[in-house]
This record gives structure tokens, sequence and C-alpha cells, in this order.
């Protein structure tokens, strides 16, 4: 079997072929503006080869059944279309498309760092909050294809952890107040040298995550949370995610449900795995 592999997200779309289990010639071109661009860009890695078919990651709520991908995203031409008859008809290839966070969660509890557990929540920490749900190893998908959009609850502020939570937007506040511009790298590292300023703002960050978790563990009693996005890639995120969600489920006696709380395995490439680990389960 070999897959031709796309990862659709709103700056970039990344490709690579999936083969023998693994995952080659990645590689990445600037979102398209139009869906007929976006069409031919594909066609460059679809037309060299011969492939069994087409896995896609995508924002957005993907509607199996409709054909068709729902909800809004930073992709709008992805929307209010049935993008599965369109695809299917330009490459005459069969063809699978998952929403993007679920596939990362996807390819983390079938192959990375949540395959030892049953119950498993995947957080996306990005620009914005995402996420997944997988209950017996199964994806949940709510009844309305939103499980796991964890960036629309509603924190100790009242507003979506989705416009509060990301170190991205703590280091927009920063540079605001400082007139200085950081990113959330530069801020962790400002954090680190004693700015108070950036300690005050990471420690939020922090806070704000272990209270989200801390309501979806009494929830849901999950055996972990994998943690994905790009922050993931710092080894502390995880430890100090943890040691504040064990603190909030001890206070409140609830101690022995703390779950694992660990970074994913496969970071930037587990949108393209899960993609086609999710054409194999389907097809």
């Amino acid at each position: 079997m070999k897959l031709a592999v796309f990862d659709i997200g709103g700056t970039t779309v990344k490709t690579g072929i999936y083969a023998n289990e693994g995952i080659t010639e990645q590689a990445s071109f600037k979102t398209p503006k139009t869906f007929t661009a976006l069409k031919e860009k594909m066609h460059e890695l679809i037309d060299q080869d011969c492939f069994t078919g087409l896995a896609i990651s995508a924002p957005g709520d993907v509607n199996v059944k409709a054909g068709t991908v729902e909800g809004i995203s930073q992709v709008p031409y992805l929307h209010k279309r049935p993008i599965f008859a369109e695809l299917k008809a330009e490459f005459g290839l069969p063809l699978t498309i998952e929403n993007d966070a679920n596939c990362a969660g996807i390819c983390e509890t079938k192959i990375g760092n949540g395959r030892q557990f049953k119950n498993v929540a995947f957080i996306v920490i990005g620009t914005g909050i995402g996420g997944a749900v997988f209950i017996n190893h199964e994806l949940y998908r709510g009844s309305h294809l939103v499980g796991g959009e964890f960036g629309f609850m509603r924190g100790r502020t009242d507003r979506m952890l989705s416009m509060d939570a990301p170190i991205v937007k703590a280091a927009k506040i920063y540079s605001q107040k400082t007139k200085t511009e950081v990113d959330g790298k530069k801020l962790f590292a400002l954090a680190s040298q004693g700015d108070e300023l950036a300690q005050s703002l990471v420690n939020r960050f922090y806070d704000l995550l272990a209270s989200s978790m801390y309501d979806l563990q009494v929830s849901f009693d999950f055996d972990a949370f994998i943690l994905g996005g790009g922050v993931s890639a710092r080894s502390e995120i995880s430890a100090e995610i943890a040691k504040r969600l064990k603190q909030k489920l001890t206070e409140f006696g609830m101690a022995r449900i703390m779950p694992q709380v660990m970074t994913c395995q496969y970071h930037n490439s587990a949108n393209l795995y899960g993609a086609a680990l999710n054409f194999i389960a389907q097809m």
C-alpha cells in the first residue's frame, strides 16, 4: 500500500508518502488561496507515482457520512462543498479525510505515546487549543462532530480556553506591555531568566491548562493526557502541568485518579501518520 498524504493547515500544507509503515519524502508548500490551486499543488505529488489512495488531515468538523467538512477554519474553501466527491473525481483514488487534531490523536494512540492506554485525551496546544478524545481505544467524535474541541471550554476567566491559554497569546500580551516583540520560545526563556512579567504569564498558561484538565479528568477519568502542538517539544511542559494537575486533584481528595501526562512522540509528523492510519482503518 502506498498513500499520498496531506496535512492541510491554515499556513502550510505538509505532504508525504506512506509505505511500509513509514512516511518518506516529507515536504510542504504554502496553503493555496483557492480550492483549484490546492488541487493543482496536490497533483504535483500524486501524478509522480502510482498510489493506492489519498489520506488527508484537515481543519474543521469532518462529516464522513455526508462527504463534507463542516464548521469553519482558516481554509474556508474546504467547507460547504461536497469535497469528498470532488477530490475522488479529481484524482480517481479512494480517499479519507479526518480532522487534523483527530489525526494527531490517532497517530499517538495507535503507534505513539498513547498506545498503551485505553482512555486518552489528546490536547493540541498551538495558536488555539484543540484535541481529540479516545474511549476504549476508539475516537469519540461526539453527537455533533465536535468531540475534543477543548478550546471552546470556558475557564476561570469566562473566556474560551483558545482565547486565553495558548502561549502565543501570552507572548502577545508581553509584547504589548513591554513594547518588545517576543514569541512563545522567547517568553519561556525570559521566564527562566527571572523576568517577573514573563514568569507571571507562563505561570498563567500552566494554570489555565491544569485547571481545564482537572475538569476533564473528573468528568472522563482518562488514563492519560497526551500533549501536542508546538510547545510539546519543550521537555518541562508535561512535568509542570502534571505537578499542577496533581495538586488540584489532591486538594479535592481525588489524587487516586491522577492520569499520566506526557508529550506526543511524533510531533510535527503526527497529522500525516494519523491521516494514513485513518485511511487504513476506514478502507
